[in-house]
């Protein structure tokens, strides 16, 4: 069987590790699969992969979203260009992931994917293929997505827009692309997203639950000098790992969290751009997203608890590649959060701060 893989991203960030690890099982059983991705791309030099558009096109189709907040309908020469490619390719199944990111005109892949006769599967990670704009809104608590989005809360969250509201266009636009597809499956990483794909218009898809996995030959306990090179010797660490920090994540929580916990505490955060490195008190060891999954699994087994505060999530990753590092979590009830938990984790309502303290201190103290 031939495979065809669509993602914004190749081996980088927890959908790009997903969609180059069903990669490599496939090809492991004797398939051939090919990863098209539309922005970056690193650790999946074992897979063969092919760019959609350039560094250019991206900046370019995010700074038309940004004026016109039409997320999706950019990049449409490099669509087409992909797509004679793809017609001489003649994968036997296309497998999408996210195709938002700036890097695809779904206009144009949706209206190839209705004629071409292949069986589609669609793995969602987030809300986005459902609403008129957002990628999630529990945030907020919106539920126009269920009858129809129109005067966004979220106009200035991803993919953010600086002037115009076209939520109600893209929510009309997206249902008739993405309905009425033959042989089109969607995959959920979580039954909580399975839950509101069936009360969404793509309520007549089948829908399966097919949860996350994670390469456990990377993501295991393994030793390192992470805690005595930044000078955390007899601290508890508590450690947070996002690609992107926003305030959905959870980023102000740690800030309240550093101020209420004494000095055997240590709070690293990774993933952090240099703006919001310079923004967070000093008390908070503070670093940039690294590529490197094996520098990940250092840090992730040195701590002595991973803290998940996020507000709005499908199914993290990083919860998983936390256990499998032997660390324990403390994270909200988000989404499909309590899902990625064993017996040993913790979950508490979400935005309960006093809950959250309690949590690491039950499991720090397990730790100990």
């Amino acid at each position: 069987m031939k495979y065809l893989f669509i993602n914004s991203v190749a081996g980088i960030g927890s959908t790009g590790r997903l969609a180059a690890e069903k990669c490599r099982e496939l090809m492991r059983e004797g398939n051939e699969c090919v990863l098209a991705y539309g922005r970056d791309k690193a650790n999946c030099d074992d897979v063969p992969t092919v760019r959609i558009g350039s560094d250019l096109g991206v900046r370019v189709h995010g700074a038309m979203s940004r004026i016109l907040d039409n997320q999706g309908f950019g990049s449409r020469a490099a669509t087409r260009r992909f797509l004679d490619w793809v017609r001489q390719y003649d994968p036997d199944v296309i497998w999408l992931h996210n195709v938002h990111g700036y890097y695809i005109h779904i206009g144009e892949l949706f209206s190839y994917l209705k004629t071409c006769g292949r069986e589609i599967r669609w793995t969602l990670h987030d809300c986005w293929s459902f609403t008129g704009h957002c990628a999630y809104f529990d945030y907020v608590g919106c539920e126009k997505w269920k009858t129809g989005c129109h005067d966004c809360p979220q106009k200035r969250a991803y993919p953010a827009s600086l002037f115009l509201d076209n939520s109600r266009k893209n929510y009309e636009t997206k249902r008739e692309l993405f309905t009425g597809i033959p042989n089109l499956t969607i995959i959920t990483p979580s039954r909580w997203l399975a839950e509101l794909v069936k009360q969404s218009y793509l309520r007549d898809y089948p829908v399966e639950v097919v949860y996350n996995t994670i390469n456990t030959e990377i993501f295991q306990p393994t030793p390192g000098d992470f805690r005595q090179k930044h000078g955390l010797e007899g601290k508890t660490i508590l450690l947070g790992v996002a690609s992107v920090w926003d305030g959905r994540k959870g980023l102000k929580d740690f800030t309240a969290l550093a101020s209420r916990l004494d000095e055997t505490y240590k709070i690293v955060l990774v993933g952090l751009s240099l703006k919001q490195i310079r923004e967070l008190p000093g008390s908070i060891l503070a670093m940039t997203r690294t590529n490197s999954p094996r520098q990940l699994a250092e840090i992730y087994t040195t701590a002595d608890v991973f803290v998940n505060p996020t507000y709005e999530e499908n199914y993290p990753t990083v919860n998983l590649e936390a256990r499998a590092c032997g660390t324990s979590v403390v994270c909200y009830d988000t989404g499909g959060s309590r899902e990625t938990l064993g017996p040993s984790d913790i979950c508490v309502p979400k935005g309960d701060l006093e809950a959250l303290l309690q949590g690491i201190r039950t499991a720090a103290g397990r730790k100990e």
